[in-house]
């Protein structure tokens, strides 16, 4: 018992030196965000910081952004992101805590009968706080490390969600703008249509299809433009600016080569943060539970120096007191840590089958959206412009009426309008597929 002390004291005496780290612990975090999301980020603490933000966003805001440049924005200025990263802070302040001793007592007592006076002084240490402590400070130094694995999932999902909300309001641009490309064909057709019915050469049927097809393409300029404003200010949300602030570009990105990905459940297992969040939680529960067997019988253990003066005599000694376990033998404590350290077993186990599932799903949702937007790239388009050609020539040798060539200017946009669709999602099931395995799938965003 004596060794054991000594080897305590000397351990806690040794990482009381330990100090908080000028960056609240975050490098390493940052290092982890960077690795998965391949932007970087940092903790805005002061002023400074403030500068060097405010820099970043006049050079990435003077032009249309990126994905990437949307992704860092977020992980830089999304304030619920910032206020997560300091959960961090109060990790490491917990750990650096758990390294120090607990402050001694000190008591001081004077009693007088007569012309006697006494004087009592006591100087009193928590054992087991000593003899605990290493074990405490790893225990905290694992919730430390849970809690940056926390922040990295914390900043994935958002960079995630930023990905999204860029793909969807790009996207709005696009289909807004083609919208409007539309509704001016069909407002020129609805006057072609108008003007023929009146000489005689259209009939009154013909003229209305025309009228009303105009019609609903300008509702569909609405709906368009209304679309285009909501997934803006989505982003914005996301990146913690105003809308108007944000200049997107006309398009979508064009569709990458295939990429194939030889084990996705495996790269989920290894990538992704909460997996290994889960797993050093069960392991410092079970830390947890090999500390409450260690005090189940000495819950209370103090060792106190005394020193009386009781007039010319000044005896001296030491007081040790011990909770006597005669009615709490520490058997609840410790049923209540292994049912814990159970619930956290079983969470590991439902957060790993959680994972695979998510990242075969997520997978096979890219597959399906790559193949479809290649054959609208590839197929659907090319042949609709085909038929488009077709249609004209056939219309210019009188073999063709215009009521089939507005027709199939009709179908053309359909299929421009599907394909759009088909782009956008696919980039966003690329961007739940980087989620679902914890890191980058290697196809370039830009």
């Amino acid at each position: 018992m004596k060794h054991q002390l000594i080897a305590a004291a000397a351990a806690v005496l040794l990482s009381g030196c330990a100090s908080l780290s000028p960056d609240g612990g975050f490098g390493a975090a940052a290092t982890d965000i960077r690795n998965r999301t391949g932007a970087e980020t940092r903790l805005l603490r002061n002023e400074e910081d403030q500068r060097a933000l405010a820099a970043v966003l006049r050079e990435r805001l003077a032009k249309p952004i990126t994905a990437n440049d949307a992704v860092e924005i977020a992980l830089l200025n999304n304030r619920a992101l910032q206020a997560r990263y300091w959960d961090l802070g109060i990790a490491e302040a917990d750990l650096v805590q758990a390294g120090r001793l607990q402050n001694p007592g000190f008591s001081f007592k004077r009693m007088k009968d007569g012309s006697d006076v006494s004087l009592e002084r006591s100087l009193t240490f928590n054992l087991v706080g000593l003899i605990t402590a290493p074990l405490a400070q790893r225990i905290e130094g694992r919730r430390f490390e849970q809690v940056r694995l926390d922040i990295s999932a914390a900043a994935l999902a958002t960079a995630t969600e930023a990905r999204e909300a860029y793909y969807e309001a790009v996207a709005g641009v696009q289909g807004a703008d083609y919208a409007g490309q539309v509704s001016a064909a069909a407002e020129a057709s609805a006057e072609l249509a108008q003007r023929m019915q009146q000489a005689g050469n259209w009939s009154k049927y013909d003229a209305a299809r025309e009228q009303a097809y105009h019609a609903d393409s300008m509702a569909d300029v609405s709906r368009a433009l209304r679309n285009a404003i909501a997934t803006r200010e989505k982003l914005a949300r996301v990146l913690g600016l105003d809308a108007a602030d944000i200049k997107l570009p006309e398009r979508l990105p064009d569709l990458p080569a295939a990429h194939q990905l030889p084990d996705v459940e495996q790269a989920a297992m290894t990538g992704r943060a909460d997996i290994a969040a889960a797993r050093l939680d069960t392991e410092a529960t079970a830390a947890s539970l090999g500390l409450t067997r260690a005090t189940r019988f000495i819950n209370v253990l103090e060792l106190g120096a005394v020193r009386e003066r009781d007039g010319a005599a000044r005896p001296r000694g030491y007081e040790i007191t011990v909770e006597v376990p005669l009615f709490d033998w520490g058997s609840a404590r410790n049923a209540r840590a292994e049912a814990v350290y159970m619930q956290a077993v079983n969470r590991l186990a439902d957060t790993a089958v959680h994972a695979r599932s998510e990242a075969r799903e997520s997978y096979h949702a890219y597959q399906s959206a790559w193949t479809l937007a290649k054959h609208y790239r590839d197929v659907v388009i090319p042949l609709r412009q085909q038929i488009s050609q077709e249609t004209l020539l056939r219309y210019n040798g009188m073999l063709l009426s215009v009521f089939e060539l507005l027709a199939d200017s009709r179908e053309q946009t359909m299929a421009v309008n599907a394909s759009i669709n088909a782009l956008k999602e696919f980039w966003i099931a690329d961007a739940r597929l980087q989620a679902a395995i914890g890191g980058h799938t290697g196809v370039k965003h830009d």
